[in-house]
């Protein structure tokens, strides 16, 4: 289910989805980068049991965003801006990017309850460079109770970055709520660019994005890359975008499996083999550098690049991503990218 930006939110009870499909595939010389940063994060406790906000989001205690209250992200000294953050896009000197698209949503009814009119709509701005609008061609609600109302919205901008290049960007205006619920605010951005230089190995690039809801109704979602010739032993890494992961709650998992191998359970040092979605933004098991602010637990949010090598041991011709989850709340996911050596 495809909303424009302008559509009024589901009505309470409807989970809307939209099944993952590809959005881009290449075989290049090059790679995946990808920026990404939270839009909300704690301001104090709101029960007597959670740790401190300082704790929390620093990762020295384990919190979700329903133990907080919880406030806008805003580091852009704009006063015309409720809400910023900013992260590096990293790219090898003289790539060229032949696609990028940015990944956008959060929590619309929290303590304040926001307008849905204004979920397909950003402001991005590249490293020195002003803030342009950006509007989405995909936006989805996803409305399960009446403090869970969340969104996610995505939208080309292969031209803004294919001009801009690598460096920090920053972006405002993410339609979020503050406030406090048992679910919890939530909210953050992710930029993901394919790139071609000549001086990386082939590899094969494929962009997946859809929005899957995870729960109690709903314990399982996978998606097949299909006619991708895999060699044995290839290298190879995915990402993941995801909403609404908490940390330090067990029963999830996310497996990366080719055609007549077994699955193999992704983890690393930061997102544990049961808890992957745990509000993370990390680079194969370590926090991603180049973000302001740079928390370690976004309480909400995870844009995590894994390691995935193990998966493509023997080879094979296509590739499945599969989630599940054990727990009531679940998690969304938002989008997948792949980039794995070409078979010759």
């Amino acid at each position: 289910m495809t909303l424009p930006p302008t559509a009024a939110a589901p009505a309470p009870g409807e989970a809307p989805r939209v099944p993952f499909a590809e959005r881009y595939r290449a075989t290049l010389h090059g790679g995946v980068a990808r920026a990404a940063n939270s839009a909300a994060t704690c301001l104090e406790p709101a029960t007597a049991a959670a740790p401190s906000c300082a704790a929390a989001r620093g990762g020295t205690a384990t919190g979700d965003n329903g133990d907080y209250e919880m406030t806008y992200v805003d580091v852009d000294d704009d006063p015309n801006t409720y809400n910023s953050s900013r992260a590096e896009l990293r790219l090898p000197a003289g790539a060229r990017v032949t696609h990028a698209r940015l990944y956008w949503g959060g929590n619309l009814r929290v303590g304040e309850q926001k307008d849905p009119q204004d979920n397909g709509r950003v402001l991005l701005a590249e490293e020195g460079g002003r803030y342009k609008e950006v509007l989405a061609d995909t936006v989805v609600g996803h409305r399960r109770t009446d403090v869970m109302d969340g969104y996610s919205a995505s939208a080309d901008v292969t031209h803004i970055v294919a001009h801009s290049g690598g460096g920090t960007y920053t972006v405002g205006q993410l339609n979020v709520a503050k406030g406090h619920s048992a679910a919890g605010a939530w909210g953050g951005w992710t930029l993901v660019a394919a790139y071609e230089h000549p001086d990386e190995p082939l590899r094969h690039v494929v962009l997946v994005d859809g929005y899957e809801p995870l729960h109690s109704a709903r314990r399982s979602v996978g998606h097949t890359v299909r006619n991708l010739p895999v060699a044995p032993g290839a290298t190879g890494s995915a990402g993941v975008v995801a909403y609404d992961g908490d940390r330090g709650r067990s029963g999830e998992a996310m497996t990366v499996r080719v055609e007549g191998s077994p699955a193999y359970r992704v983890r690393d040092a930061a997102n544990p083999a049961d808890d992957p979605f745990n509000s993370t933004i990390t680079d194969h098991g370590r926090p991603t550098t180049g973000r302001l602010p740079s928390y370690p637990n976004t309480l909400g949010y995870d844009s995590d690049v894994h390691g995935v090598t193990p998966a493509f041991a023997r080879g094979g011709d296509s590739v499945t991503f599969r989630f599940t989850t054990t727990r009531s709340e679940g998690y969304q996911v938002g989008a997948l990218f792949l980039q794995v050596d070409a078979r010759r």
